[in-house]
């Protein structure tokens, strides 16, 4: 679980669920068919839903069937690419997961975790490949991200990883909800407001 003050996200401990394979797209992560959901609240069981199944739709032996109580995600390459959809990162969060390592993630899909608090640290193949082996052999071992110190300790062995300097600030400094830091300046807001004439005029309409 995340280690937070206020809104700051500092260090996200937890055990983990090593998803394996490159370029890993939003449409495995969530299938297109369940974006029709008016809100995110049934997400987190959507996360994975067809490649979790079979075609008779019993479970499979899909990771996510086999580390139910992981906080933690460890992937590959290229994590999060394809469409752009919010929802991906939304059924992980509500699956679970708090956090993420991996070799890469697509940027705009980092960028919709980093808008949930959720940090994506990054480390090169074979530092992933190792902390994935380490999860494998004992799934109720417990993974640390450090976001301000960028690393993870896994056990009790420390591994550098890298957090991008723009998301590192913002879930340290706790600015990474925008929606929330919008409505904590909400009267700066509607002064703004009051002083734009095109938004008077429509008020008046």
């Amino acid at each position: 679980m995340p280690t937070a003050t206020d809104n700051t996200v500092t260090t996200v401990t937890g055990p983990a669920v090593p998803v394996r394979g490159n370029d890993i797209d939003t449409d495995q992560i969530v299938p297109a068919r369940f974006l029709k959901e008016v809100t995110f609240d049934n997400m987190g069981e959507y996360a994975f839903y067809d490649v979790r199944r079979n075609d008779d739709g019993s479970l499979n032996d899909h990771p996510f069937n086999r580390y139910p109580n992981a906080t933690i995600l460890v992937v590959n390459e290229n994590f999060g690419c394809g469409s752009s959809r919010e929802h991906a990162p939304q059924a992980l969060m509500r699956w679970g997961i708090d956090g993420l390592i991996g070799e890469s993630f697509a940027e705009i899909f980092a960028g919709n975790c980093q808008a949930l608090g959720l940090p994506t640290a990054t480390a090169d193949h074979e530092t992933v490949a190792w902390i994935m082996a380490q999860v494998t052999a004992d799934p109720a071992l417990e993974l640390t991200i450090d976001v301000e110190a960028e690393t993870v300790t896994v056990g009790d062995k420390p591994v550098d990883v890298t957090i991008s300097d723009a998301q590192r600030e913002a879930l340290l400094q706790g600015v990474w909800d925008t929606t929330a830091l919008m409505k904590s300046y909400m009267d700066e807001v509607e002064q703004t407001a009051d002083r734009l004439p095109y938004l008077n005029e429509f008020a008046n309409c």
